[in-house]
C-alpha cells in the first residue's frame, strides 16, 4: 500500500498536472509578412522564410556549416587581445560583462568566426561575422580575426571569403576599434600582392566602420536580397538633409542598380555562386555536379559548372579560361573613334536659322 501512495500515485499526478515546457523558439515570426515559421522548417531552408522569402539573420557556425564540404571545417586560431584596455563602464554594464554575456550566448570568442576547409574539393579560408555578439561590432579582437584569416589565405595560397555583418566600429574601444579598419585594409593589400582571390558578402547588416573598409575593398562585392548596407543608417540620413528618402534606400538592390555591388544572389544559390568564382579566378575547374560529392547530406544543384571547352589545359599547369579573341577593327581604339564622328559632323545637313519675322 506505501508503494502505491508514495511511487504510482505521485507520478499519475504529475502526468495529469504537470506543463510540458515549450522551447520559446519553436515558431518564428516573419519581420516582412508576419507570418508564423517552425523553427525546424525555417531551419531546413537556410533560414529562409519560406512564404516571403525573407532572409534571417545566420549564425556565424551556421553559415560556415552551409558554405564548406559536408558542413566540415577547422577553426582558424585567432592571436588574444586585451579585453577591455579603457576599463569602459556604460550607464548599466562593465564591458567586460557584456563581454562574458556575450562570449555565453554565442559560444563564440568574438564578433568573427575563421575557418578553413573544402568548397567543391578546393582549399578556402572563409570568416563570418556573428551579428549575436554584440551586433557584430568591430573590436581588437574581430580585427585580428579577419587579419588572421587573410593571412592564413595567403598562407595556404587560397581564396578568402567574408560573410559581413555588423553594426560598425564598436565604441567600448574607442579609437583602438577604429585602428582596425587601416590594419585590416593593409591585410587586403596583402591579399592583393599574392594574386588571391577576396570576395566578400554582405549581409543583413552592413554597417559602419566595417562597410568603410575591408567590407567595400573585396575583388567582388555580393549582397544577399534585401541586406541593408550602408555607413550611417537612413534614418540619421533622413534627419540630417530633411528629405525623404527613395524607396528601398541603401538596401542590396538599390546598391546593385547604383553600381555599389557587384550582383544580389540568393541564400540557396550562394554556395554554387562562391564556388564557380573561387574556381574561375584560382584558374581551377570545379567539381561536375554528376559526381556523388555530397554536401550536408543532398547533393548540390544550384548553378553550374564551367563548360570544358572553355578550360585551357594545354599549359599542364593550372588551367586557365582561354581568351576572346577581338579582331583590329572590333578593339576600341580612340583616335578611330575620334575619326568617326568628325566625318558624322561634315556629313550632317546644314540648318540656317529662319529671321525672326518668319519663326513661327
Amino acid at each position: 500500500m506505501n508503494w502505491i501512495n508514495n511511487v504510482v500515485r505521485p507520478k499519475i499526478r504529475s502526468f495529469l498536472t504537470t506543463k510540458r515546457e515549450v522551447p520559446d523558439n519553436l515558431w518564428i515570426k516573419c519581420p516582412e509578412t508576419g507570418q508564423m515559421v517552425f523553427y525546424k522548417d525555417l531551419e531546413a531552408n537556410q533560414f529562409v522564410v519560406p512564404g516571403s522569402d525573407f532572409h534571417m539573420r545566420m549564425a556565424s557556425d551556421v553559415r560556415l556549416q552551409h558554405l564548406f564540404d559536408g558542413g566540415n571545417f577547422t577553426r582558424v586560431p585567432v592571436p588574444s587581445v586585451p579585453l577591455d584596455p579603457l576599463k569602459f563602464r556604460d550607464g548599466k554594464k562593465r564591458y567586460t560583462e557584456r563581454l562574458r554575456d556575450a562570449k555565453a550566448e554565442t559560444s563564440l570568442e568574438d564578433a568573427v568566426l575563421i575557418g578553413e576547409g573544402k568548397l567543391d574539393g578546393m582549399e578556402i579560408v572563409a570568416a563570418a561575422q556573428d551579428f549575436r555578439f554584440m551586433a557584430g561590432s568591430l573590436g581588437m579582437a574581430a580585427g585580428e580575426g579577419v587579419i588572421a584569416g587573410m593571412m592564413r589565405a595567403v598562407e595556404k595560397k587560397t581564396p578568402f571569403i567574408l560573410f559581413a555583418a555588423s553594426g560598425g566600429a564598436r565604441m567600448q574601444e574607442g579609437i583602438l576599434s577604429l585602428m582596425q579598419m587601416p590594419r585590416t585594409t593593409i591585410a587586403v593589400q596583402r591579399l592583393r600582392e599574392a594574386k588571391l582571390p577576396y570576395i566578400v558578402v554582405m549581409t543583413d547588416p552592413t554597417t559602419g566602420g566595417v562597410t568603410a573598409s575591408y567590407a567595400m575593398l573585396g575583388d567582388i562585392h555580393i549582397a544577399e536580397p534585401g541586406a541593408l548596407i550602408c555607413f550611417a543608417g537612413p534614418r540619421v540620413i533622413q534627419q540630417t538633409i530633411r528629405e525623404n528618402l527613395p524607396e528601398g534606400f541603401q538596401r542590396a538592390e538599390y546598391l546593385l542598380e547604383h553600381g555599389m555591388i557587384d550582383m544580389v544572389v540568393h541564400r540557396h544559390q550562394m554556395r554554387e555562386t562562391l564556388s564557380r568564382l573561387c574556381h574561375l579566378l584560382m584558374g581551377e575547374q570545379p567539381a561536375k555536379h554528376g559526381d556523388k560529392k555530397k554536401l550536408n547530406g543532398k547533393t548540390h544543384t544550384n548553378g553550374s559548372t564551367i563548360e570544358a571547352h572553355l578550360i585551357n589545359t594545354s599549359s599542364g599547369s593550372a588551367p586557365a579560361i582561354e581568351p576572346e579573341i577581338l579582331g583590329p577593327e572590333e578593339r576600341f581604339d580612340p583616335a578611330r573613334i575620334e575619326h568617326r564622328e568628325a566625318s558624322d559632323d561634315e556629313h550632317k545637313p546644314t540648318t540656317r536659322a529662319l529671321p525672326k519675322d518668319r519663326q513661327h
